[in-house]
């Protein structure tokens, strides 16, 4: 994202929930360098930036526990492939 605006920043927050893991993951981490270079912009609401700041980390934490939820159950249910425990 260039130009990031908080705008942007929430669009992508919305977007991610329809994108696969892997693509979530990128748009979520571009979103937030976004949202954190927007933090010396005296322009910018500090607490509105601060508080999709929060979502966006929020939002990658789900989509990683989802990631590896998903692994666990994988490696659960085939034993016999490589990623079980």
């Amino acid at each position: 994202m260039t130009d990031a605006t908080l705008e942007a920043v929430e669009d992508a927050l919305g977007r991610a929930t329809d994108l696969e893991d892997e693509a979530a993951v990128d748009l979520l981490c571009a979103a937030r360098r976004d949202v954190r270079a927007l933090e010396n912009d005296a322009s910018v609401d500090e607490k509105r930036r601060r508080a999709l700041e929060n979502r966006v980390q929020q939002r990658l934490r789900e989509v990683s526990e989802r990631e590896a939820y998903d692994t666990d159950v994988g490696a659960a249910t085939k034993p016999d492939e490589e990623n079980a425990p």
